[in-house]
């Protein structure tokens, strides 16, 4: 058999006292556990009721605050020409250029010549018709004033042939009356009288009539010779637009055609800037764009100087993402600034006092604005809520949120939509 220690092993006595301290330490140690445990134990429980866990530094906080709120967008812009107007040729012909590419020009200041024989020629030709329709007018003139005098003299001499009837019927009615003609003579001198009246009322109806007649045929040569003359001016005006002149004061852009070119009518000759009525051309994103209004104000800053201005014109085209408007300086403009010049631009759409808002993040994108998580004591929480308007750097908060609480604005998408995530530190 193998000896085992029971002959080398002695009874110890403890002594009362250090019995009593092993036990109050005990009993404390035990209560000190069940105290941790009751203070973990709602956490630990929220911890094994979420769906994951993900670190924090995977993620982005920020907290819901009430103060003012400034809805602006800020972007980068460039400075081009407000009125830049391009030049084209009114007839087709041979260009001589005035001028070059980056000249200073004034209103009204030739700048290209068109040499045009065939605009030359038809406005010489169609003078010729304006002069002969003139003389067609003061010739129908004449013939009416002549042909009206001749029916006014018909007219008179009827006039007179009845009142020489009338007297000879007065003058044989008087004799029959004595006996002195026979009564033959009466009945033909009432005839004649007849007669005259007759007469005089054709003649009188004659000048009424030509009088109508003649006043149409004037007016209709008149009215030939007006149109003839229209034409004549229609055509000058062709003439003396092919001397193209600037219409602006300003700076010559870019030449569409070369020297002594043969170019056919309405071709783009040139371009001209107006250098003293300079606009700030700005992109912003496509989701901004529609909250844009024309009028609204504006700040334009570069050169060390800060100007403002108000948006003139917003584009309704959508191009990669993004949409064009113009901000025109409120005032004069600036004149030490150049075309196509860099400068930083902020529009101010909208401010507000005591609003709700929380730092702007991706949370507003991933969930549509429907929802954000809520971190209380590691753990985030998923809840409804409801945004309005955003700015840059924040959004506004309508409901579902208060003062105070912290979210997640970005890294949500790690969440797989969970209704709780441990925030693992």
């Amino acid at each position: 058999m193998i000896r085992d220690t029971s002959a080398t092993d002695r009874i110890v006595e403890v002594k009362p006292q250090r019995k009593r301290m092993r036990t109050i330490g005990l009993v404390a140690g035990a209560v000190v556990a069940v105290g941790l445990l009751v203070m973990v134990a709602p956490r630990v429980g929220r911890m094994f009721s979420a769906g994951s866990s993900v670190s924090a530094s995977r993620l982005s906080f920020a907290n819901v605050q009430r103060g003012l709120f400034v809805r602006d967008i800020a972007a980068e812009g460039k400075v081009v020409a407000a009125v830049s107007p391009t030049l084209y040729a009114v007839y087709g012909g041979a260009v001589t250029l005035q001028v070059h590419a980056g000249d200073s020009v004034k209103k009204g200041q030739v700048l290209a010549v068109i040499d045009s024989p065939d605009l030359t020629n038809k406005l010489a030709q169609e003078q010729s018709n304006a002069d002969n329709s003139q003389v067609d007018f003061l010739r129908a003139e004449v013939d009416a004033k002549k042909k009206a005098s001749e029916l006014q003299k018909a007219y008179d001499n009827a006039v007179i042939d009845r009142k020489a009837a009338e007297r000879d019927v007065e003058r044989n009615t008087t004799a029959f009356s004595k006996g002195a003609v026979p009564k033959a003579d009466v009945d033909k001198a009432e005839v004649s009288l007849e007669k005259a009246k007759v007469t005089e009322q054709h003649a009188q109806s004659d000048l009424s009539l030509n009088t109508n007649s003649s006043t149409f045929d004037v007016r209709s040569k008149k009215l030939a010779h007006d149109r003839q003359d229209l034409l004549v001016e229609d055509l000058k005006r062709q003439v003396d637009n092919l001397q193209v002149r600037s219409p602006v004061d300003g700076q010559v852009g870019q030449l569409f055609v070369a020297e002594r070119a043969t170019v056919a009518k309405d071709a783009q000759l040139m371009s001209v800037i107006d250098l003293s009525a300079l606009e700030v051309e700005m992109k912003v994103p496509e989701s901004f764009a529609r909250d844009l209004a024309i009028g609204m104000p504006g700040e334009i800053t570069g050169n060390g100087s800060t100007w403002n201005g108000k948006i003139s014109a917003v584009s309704p085209e959508v191009v990669n993402g993004e949409v064009a408007a113009r901000l025109r300086f409120d005032g004069k403009t600036p004149l030490q600034l150049r075309q196509s010049q860099r400068m930083s631009v902020r529009v101010l759409m909208d401010r507000r006092d005591n609003v709700l808002t929380v730092a702007r993040g991706s949370f507003v994108d991933e969930s549509g604005g429907r929802y954000a998580y809520v971190v209380h004591e590691g753990i985030a929480e998923k809840r409804e809520i409801r945004v309005g308007t955003s700015s840059i750097d924040k959004v506004e908060i309508l409901d579902g949120l208060k003062e105070g609480d912290r979210i997640v604005i970005s890294g949500t998408d790690s969440f797989n939509g969970a209704a709780r995530v441990v925030i693992s530190s």
